[in-house]
């Protein structure tokens, strides 16, 4: 009989007689028993073991099979990846089809076989194993390989999808978020992934250049056509000629370049200053801003055209403390990156106290602050892992969150509820149909967690 590393197994068993059996036929596996419903979860919760054997006869009905169903609908509620082998009697038949439809893995029915069980249990730990090396590097390619960006969180990668739909068009882009978000990562995107990918990418800062050079800077400029113009110039535009064009900081573009600008999206020709000759220019274009660009039109200081033509798709880049689990992803993405270039081999990682740190500040300066924060940390670091103080987070940053799955969705649950609520003045018609459950559902919730509406 082939085995495998040794892995962690529960067995849920209440005859006593029967778990020492167990413990012998399974003495290459780490074993914890337990022998009700509640310590059954328990164990779970301690050890996440990778399979369970699961008699369904568990007090207080022995005789029966629903608490031991039950049992295994919660098993796999905290830990869906689990897999549970079912034990039951020959007379129990019945109960085997209800737990293969509630999600059992696979069953044996007694009387006690050791051979034959060690094999199914063998056969389920291996699936789990390559189930989770699959889920490994299906993760290890997903947040690595999109063009520099990594993440776990849904909303960037919703973001990533939306990318990879809009680069093979030359639609003009608009990336709005706030500073340190990624904008040029995601313009740099738009560019690798699109059919130009082999031409240029020209990115200026709109907001980095004084605005009496800006002008030349864009549009280039001819042989004397002011004091210094030794030469004619080409200007970044005419250079990204074929390629791609990301203009950063666009909300801070003076009013007098914009009606130019808006000339070139319109026509695609432009005149270097001091010349009168038109020169065509195939050029896609991507720009970015943190400024809320509505709001300046309103002010009068963007023009409402221009911001038509730049927005024929707008991207709205999520911050850090909206991508869930992000912050501590790209905290272990750097530390493993800058400890070569900044010579601190002897950095292993950081400790359990600065990963929830990290997890639970709020980085308003978003991934540009939390990479500068971890090369200090790494030139600072006293140790072999990096702690709170050497990131300038302190522990009390931490959050309560649980990380037990089912006590996370009923956070959730009850405070998307209370959020209904509040937002319908209390109304339980149009709180459900916000929901988008039904009114008695709704009551079954608010009696569930105890709220009332005002």
């Amino acid at each position: 009989m082939a085995t495998y590393k040794r892995g962690t197994l529960l067995i849920v068993e209440d005859d006593i007689g029967l778990q020492n059996q167990l413990r012998l036929c399974f003495e290459d596996y780490d074993v914890t028993v337990a022998d009700d419903h509640d310590s059954a979860l328990a164990q779970v919760r301690r050890v996440e073991p990778q399979v369970v054997t699961l008699d369904v006869g568990l007090p207080p009905d022995p005789g029966g099979v629903s608490v031991g169903l039950q049992t295994l609908q919660d098993i796999l509620s905290l830990a869906p990846q689990t897999k549970v082998v079912v034990v039951t009697g020959d007379e129990d038949r019945e109960a085997t089809v209800r737990a293969i439809g509630l999600g059992a893995y696979d069953f044996y029915i007694k009387p006690l076989e050791g051979e034959v069980l060690k094999f199914i249990v063998n056969r389920a730990y291996r699936v789990h194993e390559l189930e989770e090396e699959n889920k490994r590097l299906t993760n290890q390619h997903g947040n690595a390989t999109f063009n520099g960006i990594i993440t776990n969180a849904e909303p960037m990668q919703k973001i990533c999808r939306t990318i990879e739909k809009v680069a093979p068009t030359d639609a003009s882009t608009l990336l709005l978020g706030e500073s340190g978000t990624g904008k040029e990562l995601l313009a740099r995107a738009l560019h690798e992934l699109s059919p130009r990918h082999a031409q240029r990418f020209i990115a200026i800062n709109c907001a980095a250049i004084p605005e009496n050079l800006l002008e030349s800077e864009l549009f280039g400029y001819e042989k004397g056509a002011f004091t210094g113009a030794a030469k004619q110039t080409l200007g970044k535009i005419e250079v990204a000629h074929q390629g791609t064009l990301f203009l950063d900081e666009i909300g801070d573009l003076p009013m007098s370049l914009q009606a130019k600008l808006l000339r070139f999206l319109q026509e695609r020709v432009i005149e270097r200053v001091g010349g009168r000759e038109e020169i065509q220019v195939n050029v896609r274009v991507v720009c970015a801003t943190h400024r809320d660009l509505q709001a300046l039109i309103k002010s009068g200081v963007f023009r409402e055209d221009l911001y038509y033509r730049l927005s024929e798709i707008t991207i709205i880049i999520p911050a850090l403390r909206e991508r869930a689990g992000d912050a501590v992803l790209l905290a272990k993405a750097f530390l493993e990156r800058f400890t070569t270039v900044l010579g601190r081999t002897n950095i292993r990682g950081y400790t359990q106290d600065a990963l929830a740190a990290i997890d639970a500040y709020n980085w308003p300066g978003n991934v540009r602050e939390l990479e500068n924060r971890v090369k200090r940390a790494l030139i600072m670091a006293e140790g072999t892992r990096i702690t709170p103080d050497e990131m300038e987070l302190t522990p009390q940053m931490q959050n309560d969150l649980p990380f037990n799955l089912r006590q996370v969705r009923e956070t959730a649950e009850s405070g998307a509820i209370m959020r209904a609520l509040e937002y319908t003045s209390g109304n339980v018609a149009k709180t459900a149909d916000l929901l988008g459950v039904s009114r008695p559902t709704l009551y079954d919730l608010l009696n569930k967690y105890e709220l009332k509406p005002k």
